[in-house]
Order: structure tokens, then sequence, then C-alpha cells
């Protein structure tokens, strides 16, 4: 892929307003944080102003799933316009720079764009396997690409990735469930709300009953096998990437903490981190306890 040195005239803006965007955002996790190099800072920024920005479309309020498709389709345009040396905005610009020098694989981006694309018309989740192949597309890319920043480009880091970014997306299903269910979406499987006795009528009522408690109590403690078997990946980093992934993991980690502190009841208080959690989570990060 050649693009000419003219695309990258309105680059540096385009890094300026994405790293305000990512200031604006709260997430679970730092996404430009202290531990990472100061070089790669813009590459992370404009990479969370892609995939949050599609997000976005997704879920645009009341628009209708016609428009909010249309508009997905018309930014995945403006993603190959870009990969083809035209980039329509400084955001864009800003990307193909970073794909370009940085060598990333544009197939993570609309792997990103699929899933918002299935947000849209995918409102229920028959099975695990369903849901797997969910978060495969949604955000297991995502981890691919922070390791691809790094030049982190093997096997074994991108399994244990996948496991860390399937849990962490899995965990935001859990802490969302009430606003999901708003938007029309249930992301706990046909099949397990069968086996444990829950209805849709329960997220309709903001009904924390026992049978809920149960589901929840089951999904959180499956995410967390994925979260500790996903920490191998420690062992295959070094430096500020393996001190950002662990804070992320442990931020991750809080959220389900939180949500069985509060009796696994997400329909009622939807759990978040602190800028206190955020801190101690740092100094837990950087002193390994």
């Amino acid at each position: 892929m050649s693009i000419s040195t003219e695309s990258y005239q309105d680059s540096s803006t385009g890094y300026k307003e994405a790293l305000d965007f990512v200031k604006s955002h709260y997430e679970n996790f730092p996404v430009v944080s202290f531990f990472v190099p100061k070089r790669l800072r813009k590459h992370v920024a404009i990479i969370y102003w892609f995939a949050r920005s599609a997000d976005d479309i997704a879920d645009e309020g009341n628009a209708k799933p016609e428009f909010r498709l249309d508009r997905l389709i018309e930014f995945e345009l403006e993603f190959e316009k870009a990969l083809n040396g035209k980039p329509d905005s400084v955001f864009f610009s800003a990307l193909s720079e970073t794909i370009t020098i940085l060598n990333l694989t544009p197939k993570h981006f609309t792997d990103l764009l699929y899933a918002f694309k299935q947000d849209v018309v995918k409102k229920r989740y028959d099975n695990f396997e369903e849901l797997l192949n969910y978060c495969n597309h949604s955000a297991n890319p995502v981890g691919r690409l922070i390791l691809e920043l790094f030049n982190v480009r093997n096997k074994d880091a991108y399994f244990y990735s996948d496991e860390i970014c399937t849990a962490l997306q899995l965990t935001n299903f859990f802490q969302d469930t009430k606003i999901d269910f708003n938007m029309g979406r249930i992301y706990y499987t046909q099949a397990e709300m069968e086996k444990y006795g829950v209805t849709e009528k329960v997220f309709e009522l903001n009904e924390n009953n026992l049978n809920l408690q149960k589901l929840v109590k089951f999904n959180v403690e499956r995410t967390q096998v994925l979260f500790d078997d996903g920490k191998k990946i420690l062992n295959l980093l070094k430096g500020g990437l393996k001190l950002e992934i662990s804070w992320t993991i442990r931020g991750g980690e809080a959220i389900l903490d939180k949500i069985s502190k509060n009796n696994f009841d997400v329909l009622n208080k939807r759990p978040v981190l602190s800028k206190t959690d955020f801190v101690k989570l740092f100094f837990a990060t950087i002193f390994n306890v």
C-alpha cells in the first residue's frame, strides 16, 4: 500500500483531535496512559477514535436501523478511501498514516465495522458460541492492533490477547445490561437465560431476583477465567506494554468485583471505576500487588 506524503497534510490535526476525543470518553481501562510511549500515543488515540466513532454510529439515538447501517457503510467507504491515499477528513488522514507507518492489518478495522453493523441488526444471541463470534469481531481486533503497534506479532500473544479482549467485552456487557436492554439488546444468551429461568420481563422491571443473580454470577465467574488465562500474555511482554495490559486487565477485574459485591445486581446500579479506583489500580500495577 502506498500513500502519498500529501495525504498526510492534515494528519497532525487529526492526531491532536483524536487525543482530545480520548480524554472526553470514559472507559474501564486506560486508553492512552503513562505506560504508552509518547511516540505511540497519537496512534493509540486515532485507533480509539475509529472504534468509538463507529460504535457511536451503531448506537445513534433513535435513528432507524437502516439509517445507522447506511452511516456505517459510509464510514467504511471513507476508511477504504483513506487506505487508497484519499482520506476525506483529518481523522482518516491520521489513521492512514498510522496504518502505513506501523504496518497495521487493515482487516482488524473492517472486523470492527462488521461487529458494529451486527449491533444494528442482531439483538439476541442463542448461545455462547454466537457471543464469542461477536467478540471476535468487536473486541479482539483492538487487542491485536495494540500488539502490532508495539510490533508484537506472534500466535501466542494473539491468543492470550483475544482472551483478555473477549473478557473485557463481556464485562462491558454486564456493566451495560440496562443500557443495552433499553436499546433492544440482550447479551446474555437465550440458552443460558432459559437454563437459569430468566425472562426478558426481569430486565424490563429491573427485578434483581435470585435467578438473574445466578445467571450473572455464572457469567462473571466464566469471564474471570478468561482474564486469568489471558494474563499469561504478561510473560511474553515487557516494558510499558506489559504494564499497560496489566492495568487494563485490573480495570476489567475491578468491574467484575464491583458486580459481585453488589450482589450481582446489574439492573439498578451500573458499576464504574472512579478516579480513586484508577489511581489504586495504577499503583497496584506498578508494584504488582
